[in-house]
């Protein structure tokens, strides 16, 4: 089994910046694939960022040019640097990784952006 702890969420004024981390363990042989996601109250899940294995990132176009999302295989670790935070960026922020055709989340980290 797989477990995801995410951290480095916290309250922050506009154009301030965050980095969040994600902790993968457990039963960890080949990921495929992971990214960050992000829900705001009263909206659905939407995708922030991913990176392949291969290394390939991609962005919601709301944050391109603000986010980067990167990852230290050795520690099974994936970052999301947040720049320039906005308050729609407000929101609880979860992790995901796909391994065999399977599925993963965290318990998810709060991003507050106060205007």
């Amino acid at each position: 089994q797989v477990q995801l702890v995410e951290s480095g969420g916290g309250l922050v004024q506009a154009g301030g910046s965050l980095r969040l981390s994600c902790a993968a363990s457990g039963s960890i042989f080949s990921i495929d694939a992971m990214g960050w996601y992000r829900q705001a109250p009263g909206k659905q899940r939407e995708l922030v960022a991913t990176i392949t294995d291969g290394g390939s990132t991609a962005y919601a176009d709301s944050v391109r040019g603000r986010f980067t999302i990167s990852r230290d295989n050795a520690k099974n670790t994936l970052y999301l640097q947040m720049n320039g935070l906005k308050p729609e960026d407000t929101a609880v922020y979860y992790c995901r990784l796909t391994m065999f055709r399977k599925e993963y989340w965290g318990q998810g980290t709060q991003v507050t952006v106060s205007s």
